[in-house]
């Protein structure tokens, strides 16, 4: 038979595990799967609207027409940006050394893909559609910024040094 006391001793020790598991981040095999279940998504829709796009940028249309397509495009990989984002800032800190450091780099490459697109969504819709030749001048300036500043917001893996993310990375089904 159960004593009050054992009872109450159980509770706190049950209680006491269940804090402790809040206290940290998710493992990192948990983090590194919600990572990738963020950002393979992602990627493939960056890719579909790139491969639009070029279509786009090819396509016999008018100004007016290849405005709205490639605004179209952009606010679709801006979303898609800002989805992958939040579902990485959902998955947490991953617990393992300097794990908000991992975290927050991954957060603000994707904040700034994702501003990236939508600047230069603003840029197209800027742009007067008007005159064919100022047009795509201002399309390709437009989207050689994008390609700048895409460039300059990947990831620095260099400072970002954790055995146990790493072998997470390459063993979760999730990232493979």
């Amino acid at each position: 038979m159960r004593t009050p006391r054992a009872v109450f001793a159980a509770a706190t020790t049950a209680l006491a595990l269940l804090l402790g598991a809040c206290a940290g981040g998710p493992t990192p095999q948990v983090w590194a799967a919600s990572v990738c279940q963020a950002l393979g998504p992602w990627r493939a829709e960056i890719s579909n609207l790139t491969s639009s796009t070029q279509q786009q940028m090819t396509a016999k249309t008018t100004p007016a027409q290849a405005k709205e397509n490639l605004v179209r495009l952009l606010g679709g990989a801006e979303a898609a940006s800002e989805k992958a984002r939040s579902q990485v800032k959902e998955a947490g800190v991953p617990d393992v050394d300097d794990g908000d450091k991992v975290a927050g780099g991954f957060l603000d490459s994707l904040t700034a893909v994702r501003d990236a697109y939508s600047k230069a969504k603003l840029g197209i819709e800027q742009l007067d559609a008007g005159r064919a030749d100022p047009f795509y001048d201002g399309v390709e300036t437009v989207m050689s910024t994008l390609t700048t500043e895409y460039n300059r917001s990947a990831l620095d893996t260099s400072s970002l040094d954790s055995p146990e993310l790493k072998k997470a990375f390459d063993e979760v089904p999730e990232c493979r």
